[in-house]
């Protein structure tokens, strides 16, 4: 069994900083994409940013240049850093990963989410 386990949400005043964490463990056999999503109140879910195959980023525009995604291959861990805050950043964060098990093949599993609020 997979699971994503996310750490590192909280609140913060604009202009702040904030580290995420996310560790995959399980019977993994490959790990082919693995990144960021968020969630505002009202809002459909986006990305944030991602890690793809070969190991090339993705970013949404509204988070290049404060945010950055980076990983921990031997840990099976990706980390996001966020700098810069701001109000409309507050939403609810998920680690989302594209994984292949023996028993599953490859498929998208997402972590439980953890919560960023920045106040203006």
């Amino acid at each position: 069994q997979v699971q994503l386990v996310e750490s590192g949400g909280g609140l913060v005043q604009a202009g702040g900083s904030l580290r995420l964490s996310c560790a995959v463990s399980g019977s993994i056999v490959s790990i082919a994409a693995m990144g960021w999503y968020r969630q505002a109140p009202g809002k459909q879910r986006e990305l944030v940013a991602v890690f793809i195959s070969g190991g090339s980023t993705n970013y949404a525009d509204s988070v290049k240049g404060r945010f950055t995604i980076s990983r921990d291959i031997a840990k099976n861990t990706v980390y996001l850093q966020m700098n810069s805050l701001k109000a409309e950043d507050t939403a609810v964060y998920y680690c989302n990963a594209i994984i292949g098990t023996v028993s599953a093949g490859a498929r998208g599993y997402w972590g439980q989410g953890t919560q960023v609020t920045v106040s203006s």
